[in-house]
Formats: C-alpha cells, sequence, structure tokens
C-alpha cells in the first residue's frame, strides 16, 4: 500500500504541477523550435491524462472543478514559496547561515503543504474514476516512472 501511495503522489506531483509552475524568469528569446512547450514541458501532461482515460463529460467537468480549487488554495502557499526561494538566495549571498537554516525549512514546509494539496487532489480525481480508468490511470503512472526513472539515470 505504501508503494502504491509513493507511486500515486509521483502522478499526481507530475498530472497537477502545471498548476502549481513557476512563472519563469525572463530570458533570451527561445531558438527555433523552441516555445512555451519547450519551456513548459509539463504543460499538456493533466490534459493528456484525462484525454488517454477518456472521460466522461460529467467526470471531466468534476477533475476540472477538483483542479481549479487545488490552483485556487495553492495560489497563496505557492507565492510563499517564490518569495522564500528568493530570500533564501539572498541570504545565501550574504553567507548568513542562520538565515538559510531558517529559510531553508520554511521552504521545506511549503513545499510539503504543496504536495498534500497536488496528493489530495489526485485523490478525489483518482475517487471519480471507474475501476478501468484506475487501471488506465496506474498503468500511464507506471510509464511516467519509468521514463523519470531513466532520466535520472542519464543524469548520473
Amino acid at each position: 500500500m505504501k508503494t502504491f501511495l509513493t507511486k500515486f503522489a509521483a502522478i499526481a506531483t507530475l498530472a497537477t504541477g502545471m498548476a502549481f509552475a513557476q512563472t519563469p524568469a525572463p530570458a533570451a528569446a527561445p531558438t527555433p523550435g523552441q516555445g512555451k512547450a519547450a519551456m513548459r514541458p509539463r504543460a499538456g501532461l493533466r490534459q493528456r491524462l484525462l484525454q488517454a482515460l477518456n472521460l466522461t463529460p460529467d467526470q471531466r467537468q468534476q477533475a476540472k472543478t477538483i483542479f481549479q480549487q487545488t490552483k485556487q488554495n495553492a495560489q497563496p502557499i505557492a507565492q510563499q514559496a517564490r518569495q522564500n526561494r528568493e530570500a533564501l538566495a539572498a541570504a545565501v549571498k550574504a553567507n548568513d547561515t542562520a538565515q538559510i537554516q531558517q529559510l531553508a525549512a520554511q521552504q521545506g514546509n511549503l513545499q510539503g503543504q504543496l504536495l498534500a494539496m497536488r496528493s489530495q487532489s489526485m485523490a478525489k480525481f483518482y475517487a471519480i474514476l471507474t475501476p478501468d480508468q484506475r487501471a488506465k490511470a496506474d498503468q500511464i503512472q507506471q510509464r511516467v516512472e519509468q521514463r523519470l526513472q531513466r532520466m535520472r539515470q542519464r543524469q548520473g
């Protein structure tokens, strides 16, 4: 059961990552072949998941409500996390070890809150699925985990 919950949290993180994505800092203009999709590869993951599961119109509406509520509830915490990261970067540059410890602990707390919100959101989403859709979601989740594992192995 613990393994299932860990795996489910991983797909929850990926599937709802767009809702909590940080706005990227201004950068150089994208080169040809790049664009918003290249900068945010997870942007369409949730949409692809919803399409792959072949949800009914009622399920689509319920899913939309679930994810919108989560996004709305998480926005203040995500904003705090962004501000905290900026303060942490300043503390690093100032070599303020006490401030670094305090801000790092706060950041961990904020990230934990966001993870809990995403996981609860996915649990609600999972509850509206039929048994067949759940099986399909599990298959998708396994493929995502395998891709993540391959990426981690390539990185080192």
